[in-house]
């Protein structure tokens, strides 16, 4: 198995420096970020995919569909990648949802939604079924957090949140099949007893 693991392009809210976590908000790409995502699609031309996975959230779906634009790819929406469930900070400023995740650390819920601790074992989860799923070259679109946690769990950090931190839109990140279990065993090493 090969799975290339990206975040989504550039959206408005992104553009704009807010969040969101919930995904029945609307929030489309930037013309910025459908030229992000058609590059993608540019990059992964020559792979054949037996599978593309989205998150429920249309910047997701809509990065996959200009990156796949012209290709019959079978298409699933796996809601484990959904992004953090931000609760009551949804369409706040990054800075007000930055300075909320340091007061809360990683085992505390935000408010109305839920911990980092408690989306990173839901993403091991995803990543262990993915892992397993049959699929030979799957195309990933998710969100930041997601793929910095895989990245950083796969190369065995005790901290999933770095080395990597920065993730950039519509970059395809690979994993091979025992890359991606490494991921999801780490994450539940590092907090499965949370």
């Amino acid at each position: 198995m090969i799975l290339f693991l990206a975040r989504h392009a550039e959206s408005v809210l992104n553009h704009e420096r807010r969040v969101n976590g919930d995904p029945s908000i609307p929030v489309p790409l930037t013309e910025h970020g459908r030229d992000e995502a058609r590059l993608l699609g540019a990059q992964l031309a020559n792979v054949e995919l037996d599978l593309c996975v989205h998150t429920r959230f249309d910047r997701t779906r809509e990065t996959a569909e200009l990156a796949l634009e012209g290709r019959h790819v079978p298409v699933e929406v796996v809601a484990g990648l959904d992004d953090i469930k931000i609760g009551r900070l949804d369409g706040e400023p990054l800075a007000r949802y930055r300075e909320v995740k340091h007061a809360l650390g990683r085992k505390q819920p935000f408010p109305g939604g839920e911990s980092l601790d408690a989306a990173a074992l839901r993403y091991g989860d995803a990543f262990e079924r993915m892992a397993g799923g049959g699929a030979e070259r799957v195309l990933v679109v998710c969100h930041e957090i997601p793929v910095r946690y895989a990245l950083n769990a796969a190369a065995g950090s005790a901290d999933i949140d770095g080395p990597a931190h920065l993730i950039a839109n519509a970059t395809p990140y690979l994993f091979d099949e025992r890359a991606l279990e490494r991921a999801a065993d780490q994450i539940d090493a590092l907090l499965g007893g949370t």
